[in-house]
C-alpha cells in the first residue's frame, strides 16, 4: 500500500503526534479531526460557535484541498459536539460547505475535546 502525509500549507499544523491527512493508495484521504485553530497563529479562534463551526470545516477542507480534492470528494464525515444542543447551529454552518454531494455523516456529544474546545471533525475523501 502506498502511503503518503498530507500537510498542506494554510492548514494548522498538528497539536499532536499525527498527520493532518494520509493519502492511502493514492485515493483515500483520511483526514485528522480538525478545531476551530488559526492556521497562521495556532491559536483557537475566539468567537460564535457559528464561527468556531466554520474555522474549523475551513481547516477540514484545507486539507482535502491540499491533496487535490475538494468538498464534493468527501465521502464521510464525523462530527464531535461537546453540546449536542447545538446540532442545529452546527448544520446551518455545515449546509454551507456541502451544498451538492452531501457525504455520509455521524454526529457525536462527547464529554471534552483537546484544548477543551466546542467542536472537532474528520473526514474521509476519495480522490
Amino acid at each position: 500500500m502506498e502511503k503518503k502525509t498530507v500537510t498542506p500549507k494554510g492548514a494548522p499544523a498538528p497539536i499532536g503526534p499525527y498527520s493532518p491527512g494520509i493519502l492511502a493508495s493514492g485515493r483515500f484521504l483520511f483526514v485528522s479531526g480538525q478545531i476551530p485553530v488559526d492556521p497562521e497563529t495556532g491559536e483557537l479562534i475566539e468567537g460564535t460557535f457559528e464561527e468556531k463551526v466554520r474555522r474549523t470545516l475551513e481547516n477540514l477542507l484545507s486539507v482535502v484541498e491540499g491533496a487535490g480534492g475538494s468538498a464534493e470528494n468527501v465521502v464521510k464525515v464525523t462530527v464531535y459536539l461537546r453540546d449536542i444542543g447545538k446540532y442545529g447551529e452546527f448544520n446551518r454552518v455545515y449546509s454551507e460547505f456541502f451544498t451538492e454531494s452531501k457525504p455520509a455523516r455521524a454526529v457525536v456529544e462527547v464529554s471534552n475535546l483537546p484544548k477543551g474546545v466546542d467542536l472537532e471533525v474528520e473526514c474521509i475523501a476519495v480522490l
